[in-house]
């Protein structure tokens, strides 16, 4: 019987302050609040003692972020999906934005290992003038260390019920799916970029947003494939396949900071834990 562990953040604005409120269960826990931003910022690291999840874990991580609030929040390190037991390893996660607030959820990518049977399940709402900020990056084995992703299966589910779904299964021995032109094309890292607004983005303001991200795409990014597209008018999603999980990484933070700019005026100065 696998571990079930649960995190629940909420974060409320309070005089000019983003204040987290959390309870938890099990071997999942969040780190001491820091606002090298300023008080209206609120930044937070997850982290999951064990360091990864075998077949009948499951991670619950739900975060409430109330009216007005601003949050941050990131990991220290890769979450690793390892070789199944016959059993699936279950992480879901869950997004709430209230009217005006602000989240950035800015995980470090997963790992599926290996044989692993792996569900990775995120789910977002939000409301009138709320805006979001999330990537979902993740690394089908460790190629360089010569740990191939050629047994097991992982499914990937990104929805706004309603409004938007992408929900997908990669089987390792897919092989059309993994190396076909038309699938994976032999990458092994898988990134998505979104940006999500409650109120329905102006067009002006998607076609600005858009094009400059067009131009950080066209600037070059080694052995990146990417592309932006706009699929509805709350949402604008930056997609990209690389070999290995660094380039995908530098090209999302660099997206992540962009955006960041140009929505909400803000400098894209990456969290301290990153430079551990």
């Amino acid at each position: 019987m696998g571990w079930h562990a649960q995190l629940a953040l909420d974060y409320r604005a309070c005089h000019g302050r983003t204040v987290l409120h959390f309870t938890h269960d099990g071997p999942l826990r969040v780190l001491k609040s820091l606002y090298p931003e300023g008080p209206a910022i609120c930044h937070n690291v997850l982290v999951h003692p064990p360091g990864g999840l075998v077949g009948g874990d499951e991670l619950d991580i739900t975060v409430q972020v109330g009216a007005g609030a601003h949050a941050l929040v990131t990991t220290p390190g890769a979450a690793r999906f390892y070789k199944s037991n016959g059993q699936p390893a279950r992480q879901r996660t869950r997004l709430r934005l209230a009217t005006g607030a602000r989240l950035e959820w800015l995980p470090l990518e997963a790992i599926a290992y290996n044989a692993c049977d792996a569900h990775n399940h995120l789910e977002f709402e939000l409301t009138e003038g709320a805006q979001m900020l999330a990537w979902d990056i993740t690394a089908l084995g460790l190629p360089l260390a010569g740990q191939a992703f050629a047994l097991g299966r992982l499914t990937q589910h990104l929805e706004w019920p309603g409004l938007y779904l992408e929900r997908g299964l990669i089987d390792a021995q897919d092989g059309l799916l993994l190396d076909g032109d038309l699938g994976l094309a032999g990458q092994r890292c898988l990134a998505s970029l979104v940006l999500a607004s409650g109120t329905p983005l102006p067009r002006s303001t998607r076609e600005q947003l858009l094009d400059g991200m067009h131009a950080l795409l066209q600037s070059g990014h080694g052995s990146v494939l990417a592309g932006v597209t706009a699929p509805n008018d709350h949402m604008l999603v930056l997609r990209a396949l690389a070999p290995v999980v660094e380039p995908a990484m530098a090209l999302c933070r660099s997206a992540w900071s962009l955006w960041r700019g140009q929505l909400w005026g803000l400098r894209g100065d990456m969290p301290r834990i990153w430079a551990m």
